[in-house]
């Protein structure tokens, strides 16, 4: 079943089931080292999932749950190995959207979901992207409307003596080390074996056009590199789509009133101001499934400091265009 949550939409299936967990990986085409993450009702049902919670997931469960952080705890025996791609550890998760919550109280059992997309493509944030990847693949897809944060949750490691960042989002580093009086480390992708998170491994959140990244070390120079980029790009006689802010824009317009060729190949989103890390991220899977629609051969994305959301949003640009975007 697909579900909307507060981050992005879910595929669902019965965690305590191994055939309906694999169903999961075969329907996305996702490789089987790359775990997946166990949705609860609430937060009273973790005990159920897990071995034990850690002194250190207490804070964190009281300020962050329902919502979106998810954490890696070892895992109960109950849970199918499927879930955890064999690991002896489980990510948990409580959504807050009370779409989520209403399904998960209605399922009666954990439910392992990764997003509900094609393996590798951009999540999906609204039901019509759902469609476009599990039309006829899928019996149920419940409609929540658009999600609010767009970007997957906050992923963090609780099993050792200080918590790792696995995946950035929604709750982010400065709000962990308030919550719990530990400063998070940030784990770094590994190439080889299992990992303990989803978005660690492989590429991830890509549209089929080719990702490019206007880079800066301020956010003016950063727009001015997006629009460069796009100038480049239609110069070499490639179509180009553009996710940036409202500045960025409006220099592209400036060369498009310069470009001799009336059918100027290029189609723009925008994010807003320079610095709206979090529109940026609500939009972003949308703009590259958007703009992939229309056929581009490159798509040009306003890179933003990795601060607060803007870390996420960073993370997940870079994923999607597999390329180093710091300066």
């Amino acid at each position: 079943v697909a579900f909307s949550t507060e981050t992005v939409y879910g595929l669902g299936a019965n965690a305590l089931d191994e055939q309906a967990v694999l169903s999961i990986y075969e329907v996305k085409g996702r490789p089987g080292d790359n775990p997946l993450i166990v949705h609860l009702a609430h937060t009273g049902l973790i005990p159920t999932v897990v071995a034990d919670i850690p002194p250190m997931a207490v804070p964190l469960i009281e300020r962050f749950m329902p919502g979106p952080l998810t954490l890696v705890m070892r895992r109960a025996p109950s849970i199918a190995s499927a879930v955890s791609a064999g690991l002896d550890t489980v990510a948990v998760r409580c959504p807050s959207h009370p779409v989520a919550q209403a399904f998960l109280s209605m399922a009666g059992v954990p439910v392992a979901a990764p997003s509900a997309n094609l393996s590798g493509r951009p999540s999906p944030t609204q039901v019509r992207h759902v469609l476009e990847d599990m039309e006829g693949k899928i019996p149920f897809v419940i409609d929540g409307g658009a999600c609010e944060v767009g970007l997957e949750s906050t992923v963090l490691d609780v099993t050792g003596d200080v918590p790792v960042l696995l995946r950035p989002g929604a709750v982010t580093a400065d709000q962990i080390r308030e919550a719990c009086g530990l400063i998070p480390r940030v784990a770094k992708g590994t190439g080889q074996g299992p990992v303990r998170s989803p978005g660690m491994k492989y590429r991830h959140y890509a549209p089929r056009a080719t990702v490019l990244v206007g880079i800066g070390r301020s956010l003016a120079a950063r727009a001015r590199h997006t629009a460069e980029l796009v100038q480049e790009e239609v110069a070499a006689g490639r179509s180009v789509g553009v996710f940036a802010s409202s500045k960025a824009i409006l220099l592209i317009k400036e060369m498009q009133k310069a470009a001799p060729n009336e059918n100027w190949p290029v189609r723009l989103v925008s994010y807003g101001e320079l610095d709206d890390s979090v529109q940026a991220s609500a939009r972003l899977f949308d703009a590259f499934r958007t703009l992939d629609a229309s056929g581009v051969d490159r798509i040009v994305v306003q890179s933003l400091p990795e601060k607060g959301m803007g870390a996420a949003y960073m993370n997940r640009v870079r994923k999607a265009s597999a390329q180093k975007t710091g300066e």
